[in-house]
């Protein structure tokens, strides 16, 4: 039997091994899923709030515990790993505090006077497969909700943040909420589509790659369940000539570096009207020359590497075959250690279309910059991707703004400020960037039967 490996990227220290979730005590979880969810549907919605409550409290009371595993696992900065446990928290206040009105019944007056409403029952346990690049948030955006509307979870959880798994499990657990409402299993891709094949697994949701996506959703389809699917991005950041270019250059660098560059939602294309090009790019290069690569247990570490070798050397080639057809490497650029997962922070520019740079979504520290004449050619570029994630454009004039944002391909649009998520903004996004909606009213939607009632 092959063991789940919990393994520190910055030193490549094996930290724990774990023994998989095996076939029988899959099926005594799931069944305790099931036999669960009769009593967890039940149980008054106030209750539900009071047990979120105190999962958002026992998250803020191990702060630091909970940070440093996450620290740990995929190599994150610690005090970002500090933030991403705080909003986990907020994820738990907010659907506790709103999770009452937002499955309150609606209420339909007919045209013949006749009267209907709709109601919103959960739907029974509900799979969720998580990545390991915001190990807890990822996880809290799901469960807030999901648990809130009366479901039961069941977390699939990235194979290198096994202790990052067990421990959201144990939050739960903690706060008293009935054994079997969520669980963790330590499994591989195999044994996840076998699980959507289970009656008693009612839907799925997937974060990952557009790979992961595309098999999930296809056994789910095959199976007629629910999925939603958050799948990659190729963020345009778009920062036109009358922007607050200081302002939006060294937003920028938040906006790449986050995570390492490992995020979804990170700005990827910066795409800059040609009078600011050269002021953007000078400022953008000078901001993030000045970050500092140290152990991310390090208060003063502004990044440390990213969460896996073959992450970091997959980001090299697509940097170098870029590079190949013709893109300038401003800065960085340099081969990754085999075997380790430090990258250092790359810049490129002139990038032509038939380049990964182009097309593809670098899931790392590197920025592609585009050179345009007019905010109609910064919208093409944007545009120009199978991706629709989030998008950012910087202007001053904000009615412009709105109206450049309406042509955005993308399930957001953030004006003058890098692309985020938080609990009471819809979050997901179209083409190949997947579908559905996690987090505000539409997330603790997503996973419910709304019911129409006739009142005759």
């Amino acid at each position: 039997m092959t063991l789940i490996q919990s393994i520190n990227p910055w030193t490549g220290e094996v930290i724990k091994e774990f023994l998989p979730t095996g076939p029988k005590e899959i099926e005594e979880k799931l069944q305790l899923s099931q036999e669960t969810f009769k009593s967890w549907k039940k149980t008054p919605i106030s209750d539900r709030s009071k047990l979120l409550k105190a999962a958002g409290e026992i998250l803020r009371n191990n702060k630091n515990h909970f940070a440093r595993l996450i620290s740990l696992e995929m190599g994150k900065v610690i005090r970002e790993s500090r933030a991403e446990v705080e909003k986990c928290a907020w994820a738990c206040d907010f659907y506790a505090e709103e999770g009452e009105i937002f499955l309150s019944e609606e209420h339909i007056s007919l045209s013949d006077g006749k009267k209907a409403k709709l109601i919103h029952q959960p739907l029974g346990t509900i799979l969720a497969v998580m990545p390991w690049n915001f190990p807890f948030w990822q996880v809290f955006r799901f469960a807030a909700p999901t648990l809130m509307a009366g479901n039961t979870g069941i977390l699939k959880h990235a194979s290198n943040v096994p202790q990052c798994a067990l421990a959201i499990e144990s939050v739960f657990q903690e706060a008293g909420f009935p054994a079997g409402v969520f669980q963790s299993f330590l499994i591989d891709s195999t044994q996840t589509l076998k699980l959507l094949e289970d009656n008693r697994i009612k839907a799925v949701s997937l974060t990952g790659s557009e790979k992961a996506g595309a098999a999930v959703a296809s056994a789910s389809g095959k199976n007629i369940k629910k999925s939603l699917l958050e799948l990659g991005g190729s963020d345009p950041f778009i920062v036109l000539a009358d922007a607050d270019i200081e302002k939006a250059a060294e937003t920028a660098v938040k906006a790449r570096m986050v995570n390492f560059g490992q995020s979804c939602i990170a700005g990827k294309r910066f795409i800059i009207e040609e009078s600011v090009y050269d002021r953007f790019l000078e400022i953008f290069k000078e901001k993030i020359s000045q970050l500092k690569c140290g152990d991310p247990m390090n208060e003063d570490s502004d990044y440390a590497c990213m969460a896996r070798p073959d992450l970091a050397a997959e980001l090299y080639v697509q940097v170098q075959k870029s590079a190949a057809l013709g893109a300038k490497i401003l800065k960085g650029g340099h081969k990754p250690e085999d075997g380790i997962a430090k990258f250092q922070p790359t810049i490129l520019t002139d990038i032509p279309v038939n380049s990964p740079a182009f097309s593809e979504e670098l899931f790392g520290p590197v920025a592609s910059v585009f050179k345009v004449k007019s905010a109609q050619e910064a919208i093409q570029i944007a545009n120009s991707t199978e991706f629709g994630l989030g998008a950012s454009i910087w202007t001053t004039d904000l009615k412009r703004g709105e109206l450049l944002a309406s042509e955005i391909e993308s399930g957001a649009v953030f004006l003058n400020a890098m692309v985020a998520s938080q609990p009471a903004l819809p979050f997901g996004g179209i083409k190949k960037s997947g579908f559905g909606r996690e987090l505000g009213r539409q997330g603790i939607l997503e996973f419910v039967n709304t019911k129409t009632v006739y009142l005759g």
